[in-house]
């Protein structure tokens, strides 16, 4: 028969692999000073980059982050409706809150307020452009399938048909070229173009507004191009569609140069 201290010290091996093997919670990471929720925030973003957690796990709970974390269950609260709010978990009452597998439709993007609050000039906003859709449009054009020709075409259509009538706005023109996004299959490109769109959106209005039979021209060109399959000639069309459009963006006033708001 084993002594005594054989058969503990056998037990205490035991217990220290299980413990071993035990999940650690994937936010387990000691919080510093700073914005606590903004780290919560973090936490939760790094363990995704890690693969810790994937779309579809649910968070760890209210009671496990506070204690893992050290944080007040405000500050958890606060930090689960940020990232509700911008689309990445989704509470299920009785379940508990979970990754989404796509962001919420509804979802707000942090990434458009930074670019506004960054500012820049408008020239930046070209170079922005110009550097990011001739590149999504040619790998549209090497994977579109008939029905993404089909969307494109209808996109076009519908435009036209607005411009006809003398309703067109910026989101039909904005339609145009995100059904060409959608064409990449890639999510990463189509997620990073609609929010680069949304900031194209007030320049683009002014070009409705003035010039859209230019825009007519310069889309009809652009998807004639799209459908040839020749990549040189649907970059040149992609630069030759920015003439009407960057003298718009142009004309907008320079940052801190508009006109301070009256007084009360």
């Amino acid at each position: 028969m084993e002594s005594f201290s054989i058969l503990s010290a056998r037990l205490t091996r035991s217990r220290a692999s299980h413990a071993a093997r035990k999940p650690v919670c994937p936010l387990r990471v000691a919080v510093g000073r700073g914005s606590i929720v903004s780290l919560v925030i973090d936490r939760v973003r790094e363990a995704l980059l890690r693969q810790d957690l994937k779309p579809g796990d649910y968070l760890p709970s209210e009671t496990e982050l506070t204690k893992t974390l050290g944080v007040s269950k405000s500050s958890v609260r606060e930090a689960v409706k940020m990232l509700q709010a911008m689309g990445v978990v989704e509470v299920r009452r009785g379940q508990g809150t979970r990754v989404r597998e796509q962001p919420g439709v509804d979802y707000i993007s942090p990434m458009v307020f930074h670019l506004i609050m960054e500012g820049g000039y408008p020239s930046d906003l070209v170079d922005l452009r110009l550097m990011f859709e001739p590149a999504f449009s040619a790998m549209a054009m090497r994977r579109a399938t008939e029905e993404d020709r089909a969307r494109i075409r209808t996109a076009l259509e519908s435009l036209e048909s607005s411009v006809r009538a003398g309703t067109q706005v910026a989101e039909e023109d904005i339609a145009f070229h995100l059904a060409i996004l959608q064409a990449t299959k890639n999510p990463l490109v189509i997620r990073i173009g609609e929010t680069l769109f949304q900031l194209f959106k007030p320049s683009i209005a002014i070009s409705m507004r003035h010039i859209p039979e230019r825009a007519i021209l310069d889309h009809r060109r652009l998807f004639e191009a799209f459908l040839s399959g020749d990549e040189a000639r649907l970059r040149e069309a992609v630069v030759q569609s920015y003439e009407g459009w960057k003298v718009s963006l142009f004309a907008k006033p320079a940052r801190g140069n508009a006109d301070p708001p009256e007084r009360a």
